[in-house]
């Protein structure tokens, strides 16, 4: 979060003045740099006759939305569904999002409790 001054931190701040006082020109988060985490990942189950994938979250960290967000990103063909213990949990203390309203933002589908009938015909 930037503050008033437009910088992150007061020693970010600091940094800017020292350069502009020596006349030296800068740019402050203007330009970005696409990376790749490189992990695997491993889900949790695999039904081979519908050619699709389940995650069963109980607990959907931060981390394990930022990660599967890459997931998707790098392999946008991959049908990966999300079945929740609660669906309805909230994303942290706080928060609007539920896991469910991340999912669909996200169009990935997703189930809570069990497996629907209609994800196994």
């Amino acid at each position: 979060m930037k503050r008033a001054h437009g910088y992150r931190s007061n020693f970010e701040l600091d940094i800017a003045n020292q350069l502009a006082k020596n006349k030296i020109p800068f740019l402050y988060e203007k330009i970005n740099f696409d990376y790749v985490r490189h992990s695997t990942y491993t889900p949790d189950f695999y039904l081979e006759d519908q050619d699709f994938y389940i995650e069963v979250k109980g607990l959907f960290t931060s981390q394990d939305r930022g990660k599967h967000l890459l997931i998707r990103k790098q392999h946008p063909d991959l049908d990966l569904r999300f079945l929740f213990m609660n669906a309805n949990n909230k994303l942290y203390k706080g928060s609007k999002t539920t896991y469910s309203k991340w999912c669909e933002r996200y169009d990935i589908p997703w189930c809570q409790g069990f497996v629907p009938k209609e994800w196994l015909e």
